[in-house]
């Protein structure tokens, strides 16, 4: 059984309940049919009840009848949420009218689904931008206790059993913030390494990456992650951790022992942060295309409770994927 296999196996087990707010779009609407029938995780659609039960009929979706389906604007609990989200915005300027007008936007409502405790979790950006996604998240959700960063991890396999673990690695961040500062990169570090842990099931052995080994270059780009490692390490003291190292230092044993002959991590790594989103997003691509490796994600990170964005041109199965991962994140939470 593959690591893919073996996370949708756990989603069942977990029993969470997954909204989907763009309820009305086809590729969403054929992972939801699979889901269910496949008893991955119990979902919530959002969207027009006629579009979607003409839309479904037209598919010849089997399993409709077994989906929740809340329409946003022809909701019996609208002014419930309205009042929801103007408590928790209002003193942000929030006026109880624009309250009102939100809740109707899908990818707000299925935020107060999650605050309010009726789903545990949200697949979202088939149809919408990474930022419409997040922004009212990071509003009504908000972020982990002590977390001030959202991030996006890969899980990599590779065909090459070689790297990482069996030929798992995680990499981050490589879709949500830019330039982290070293406080941030910290958080990155350390709940990519719970990432690792929950979703890829590893031993998390994390590399903060550099173009330095160890202070064999200078500059305030390696400082800041020197200073990352530092604070990642004070955050979480058991954490299995070391940096700054080179890319090859950190996965190749013999560059690893020649270059850091001292660290526990050199050569070993399985969980790679990048300092920047910039060369976190270009390695993953890279490595996706160059070396045949499967990259699942981007698992979003820092959240108070599990929310994934898809890319636009997600498939089906990325959808049933980022599913089964959203329900084993809330499971872990």
């Amino acid at each position: 059984m593959n690591l893919i296999e073996q996370i949708k196996e756990s989603a069942k087990k977990a029993n969470k309940k997954i909204v989907l707010p763009e309820g009305e779009e086809e590729r969403t609407l054929k992972a939801a049919d699979i889901i269910t029938e496949k008893s991955i995780a119990s979902i919530v659609l959002l969207g027009n009840k006629d579009a979607i039960h003409a839309k479904a009929k037209e598919l010849q979706l089997k399993n409709i009848e077994k989906i929740e389906i809340i329409d946003p604007c022809n909701n019996p609990k609208k002014e419930f949420y309205a009042e929801m989200l103007y408590q928790i915005r209002s003193k942000r300027g929030m006026t109880i009218e624009e309250a009102r007008k939100l809740v109707e936007n899908p990818l707000y409502l299925a935020t107060l689904l999650i605050k309010n405790g009726e789903v545990d979790g949200e697949v979202a950006g088939a149809l919408n931008a990474t930022g419409d996604v997040l922004r009212p998240a990071f509003q009504v959700v908000k972020t982990l206790p002590g977390v001030s960063v959202v991030s996006g991890a890969f899980v990599m396999i590779f065909k090459d059993k070689q790297w990482g673990d069996n030929g798992v690695m995680v990499f981050a961040d490589c879709a949500a913030h830019p330039n982290p500062t070293s406080q941030e990169l910290a958080e990155i570090a350390v709940v990519s390494a719970k990432t690792a842990k929950q979703i890829a099931g590893l031993d998390p052995r994390v590399a903060m990456l550099s173009f330095s080994t160890k202070g064999s270059a200078k500059h305030e780009m390696v400082d800041k992650v020197v200073e990352a490692t530092q604070l990642a390490k004070e955050m979480a003291p058991t954490l299995k951790i070391d940096g700054e190292l080179q890319a090859d230092a950190a996965i190749v044993p013999s560059i690893g022992a020649s270059k850091a002959p001292n660290s526990e991590i050199a050569g070993k790594a399985n969980v790679l942060v990048f300092p920047t989103l910039e060369v976190g997003n270009i390695a993953y691509k890279l490595v996706q295309r160059l070396a045949g490796a499967e990259a699942v994600g981007p698992i979003m990170q820092g959240m108070a409770a599990p929310i994934n964005d898809l890319s636009r041109g997600c498939s089906v199965d990325d959808i049933v994927s980022l599913v089964a991962i959203t329900a084993c994140q809330a499971q872990q939470k």
